[in-house]
């Protein structure tokens, strides 16, 4: 039998580091940014220490947690599996828009 992980899924938003450094939110052509969800995979590295904490996908896409939930085993597959968690944190202005983002979509 394969062993079991545990899974959490993030809600998480496009980051992009602007000219002096600090990460912004990756904005749509029309100024709107959407919100996604990831989940940690087998083989997903680093330890979740809170929202706002970037993380890679698989692609190599930077993405700041907005929001976090445990994830049943079997229900897994419905994410996509995100690479690795970094050590890198966006500002708490940028939480906040992403996170007035999620509570008007629920």
């Amino acid at each position: 039998m394969k062993a079991k992980y545990d899974v959490n899924q993030y809600v998480g938003v496009p980051v992009a580091a602007n000219a002096s450094g600090q990460y912004e939110i990756k904005r749509e052509p029309d100024g709107d940014f959407k919100l996604h969800s990831w989940r940690t995979g087998r083989h997903s590295k680093g330890k979740y220490r809170g929202v706002g904490q970037i993380f890679l996908t698989e692609n190599g896409l930077k993405v700041a947690v907005v929001a976090a939930y445990p994830v049943a085993y079997k229900d897994r597959h419905g994410f996509t599996p995100m690479q690795r968690l970094t050590s890198e944190f966006v500002s708490d202005a940028v939480v906040q828009l992403a996170t007035e983002h999620l509570d008007g979509k629920q």
